[in-house]
């Protein structure tokens, strides 16, 4: 797995992302965002939803299971928390010598050129991104955001602004919101959670 610095000089070169589990919601926002900056994007998922589906009609090339062969014209490798080290398409992407990285390091690669703002919390997360999200879309800002949930103000939870700032929900959960480097840091909350990490 290569280092933040690593994936720096990556994304210069890269043209094709696969997401091996495109379709969680910390996954989607950031291939959507991809998307509309000009990148192949692909993924793949066990279920098909809404997320999905909307990022397939965005032009994505979305893949029902995994399989050795969805990886073969990827540039990097992004993976959700919930893929483990031993997927199919994990393990054909080091076969290869492709970065793999984890959904938080492609989550900071994107945040760096922006103006940054990290919500994280035990509890509130989605609420308080959103809304900051919103505040500053009304305030004509236009605002890049990745969101865990649907933003009823955009009818989607990831979106490509020409502003300057960058929201995004950071996950606790495993530590991950540590790659992420904002300008502005929200925690909202602290409680007893994820004690197994901490």
């Amino acid at each position: 797995m290569p280092d933040t610095k690593s994936l720096q000089r990556s994304m210069r070169r890269i043209r094709n992302i696969h997401f091996v589990g495109i379709g969680g919601a910390g996954m989607c926002g950031i291939a959507e965002v991809l998307l509309n900056q000009g990148y192949l994007v692909s993924g793949s998922d066990m279920l098909a939803g809404r997320n999905t589906s909307r990022l397939s009609d965005l032009g994505a090339t979305i893949f029902s299971g995994h399989a050795a062969e969805h990886v073969k014209d990827a540039d990097v490798i992004v993976t959700s928390s919930a893929i483990e080290s031993g997927n199919i398409e994990v393990q054909a992407a080091r076969e290869l010598g492709l970065p793999v990285v984890p959904r938080a390091e492609m989550l900071s690669e994107l945040m760096r050129y922006r103006y940054g703002i990290a919500v994280a919390g035990t509890h509130g997360k989605t609420t308080t991104t959103s809304l900051i999200a919103s505040i500053f879309g009304e305030a004509g800002v236009a605002p890049t955001f990745v969101i865990g949930g649907l933003l009823n103000r955009a009818n989607a939870n990831a979106q490509l602004g020409e502003g300057h700032y960058f929201i995004a929900e950071a996950d606790e959960s495993d530590a991950s919101f540590l790659h992420l480097q904002p300008m502005i840091s929200v925690l909202t909350n602290i409680d007893e959670d994820h004690m197994e990490t901490y």
